[in-house]
């Protein structure tokens, strides 16, 4: 007999696990797959920020704008560890939008969103400040902004965890073959991407959050309606840092586009995006010569020294599913979440999900579920005041949180104490709850990863691979060598055979 559930949700990104984890809240029983790793697709390959969205108040897209900046302060009450404050740096220039016209959209997007923990908006001489520096001496004014940066794939993985303490089911590398109404039920058959294995549940509605793939998912739900979506490929490339000061730059491109350059994990400068239509798998989407390229040149307009494809160490491109709005250019198109909900009475519910950004996957699981209300009875919101898990730190609790695990084991390297924190936080208690001395750390794999850090990271996240860990859980990949890579590949696989060969207590 089939297992039933009160929702089952097709997608493990930042929309899925958002959705698992409100509805479990609401008392909701929950199933959700995966096709591949949490996080795997678009939700692991953003441009790493929370954000209001600048640039979209050029398009009018003020009710966007105001409900990003809202969850912005939301998100960095909730998530402290992996939302950052973060200072950007706006040079402008004659022949690039006025600057009227800049001071014009900072006051909006200082106030339409009730901000109250970052500061406002300054105006900078660049010629005395530190931010000048790296920059060509053509630029001598900019507009100083508040953001958050986010380790977007955390982010997700911190969603699901919680969606499965709350008691929602969470099955990666599992693949939904079909899905078909049987009354007020849905049928779901999935299968697990490995091993061919198969598994049938009910569900009394059904959630398609499979991202790039929501088309694909539309042909295999017996009567929905053809997917409307619009894919749009972003690619970005991290190269050796670029400046020392620990502020970000968005640049207005000749094109009309933005390109940030972010600082990322301390040694290095993240910079990003384009903005093209995509065709083709969503699976085999990269970063090509031509992004890598313009992206090069679009940072060479502003930078002194120049950055070439030669310099980059690591490029990532991510797929956004966005609604198809007619928009005739790429960057023009909504980024806003479309929801297409098909619940006639005395049948099984089904919504699909188009668009949307990281910042406001809150407020979608929370529109998602209030669609469902009159099919599935449920209590009410509640994830706007709930941290996340290893949020539950006080206003400037992580440099407490740091000195505490530095002092109980001396043996850490101070580095090593602030990544932890950094991914963690206050879960970094219960990844080191074991380690007595330097010992219990177990194999060194590289960049301070041990063995006690990918056993919690199998256990607790759902790391399978090195790539989940080295790409996804952290950005270790970009200090750990292709060999070690591999060792910590063979040590995961090792693992699991021995766990799986261990009977259960």
């Amino acid at each position: 007999m089939a297992l039933r559930f009160d929702l089952a949700i097709v997608g493990g990104g930042i929309n899925g696990c958002g959705i698992a984890r409100d509805a479990a809240g609401r008392g909701l029983s929950v199933y959700l797959c995966e096709q591949d790793d949490l996080g795997g697709g678009t939700s692991s390959a953003s441009t790493k920020l929370i954000h209001g969205g600048l640039r979209y108040l050029e398009y009018f897209k003020f009710r966007l704008v105001r409900e990003s900046l809202a969850e912005r302060e939301i998100l960095l009450r909730l998530a402290p560890h992996i939302v950052q404050p973060l200072r950007f740096v706006l040079p402008h220039q004659r022949g690039q939008r006025p600057a009227w016209q800049i001071r014009l959209g900072l006051f909006l997007y200082d106030h339409i969103g009730g901000r109250r923990l970052l500061p406002g908006t300054s105006q900078v001489a660049l010629a005395g400040d530190p931010a000048g520096g790296p920059l060509k001496p053509d630029y001598l004014s900019a507009f100083e902004y508040s953001d958050c940066s986010v380790d977007d794939a955390r982010l997700v993985v911190l969603n699901a965890m919680d969606a499965a303490d709350r008691g929602a089911i969470i099955h990666t590398r599992t693949r939904c073959v079909s899905a078909e109404r049987a009354g007020a039920l849905w049928r779901v058959t999935c299968e697990h991407t490995a091993t061919g294995m198969r598994e049938v549940i009910e569900a009394r509605a059904l959630v398609n959050a499979a991202g790039p793939w929501v088309g694909e998912v539309v042909g295999n739900i017996q009567g929905a309606a053809p997917a409307k979506v619009r894919l749009v490929k972003g690619s970005h490339i991290v190269v050796p840092r670029l400046f020392e000061h620990e502020r970000a730059y968005l640049f207005q491109n000749p094109d009309g586009r933005v390109l940030f350059a972010i600082p990322f994990h301390d040694d290095f400068t993240l910079l990003g995006t384009t903005d093209t239509d995509f065709m083709g798998d969503p699976a085999a989407v990269h970063a090509d010569a031509k992004d890598i390229a313009y992206i090069c040149a679009a940072a060479n307009v502003y930078f002194k020294r120049p950055v070439s494809p030669s310099d980059v160490v690591w490029s990532y491109a991510g797929v956004r599913p966005l609604y198809d709005d007619g928009a005739a250019k790429a960057q023009e198109a909504t980024r806003d979440y479309v929801l297409n909900v098909d619940a006639a009475r005395d049948s099984a519910a089904l919504v699909s999900i188009f668009g949307g950004k990281i910042t406001t996957y809150r407020r979608l699981a929370e529109a998602v579920l209030e669609r469902l209300r009159p099919a599935l009875p449920m209590s009410g919101s509640w994830t706007k005041e709930a941290p996340l898990p290893g949020g539950d730190l006080p206003p400037n609790g992580a440099a407490a949180l740091v000195a505490e695990l530095q002092a109980a084991h001396p043996f850490l390297a101070p580095e090593h104490v602030r990544r932890v924190v950094g991914a963690y936080g206050t879960r970094a208690r219960l990844l080191l709850r074991t380690v007595r001395v330097e010992a219990d750390l177990g194999r060194c794999f590289g960049a301070n990863l041990h063995a006690v850090e990918l056993k919690y990271l199998m256990t607790h996240e759902w790391a399978e691979t090195a790539e989940d860990v080295l790409w996804r859980r952290s950005k270790l990949g970009l200090r750990i060598a292709p060999i070690e890579a591999a060792e910590i590949d063979n040590w995961m696989r090792a693992q699991s055979q021995r766990q799986r060969a261990t009977p259960a207590a």
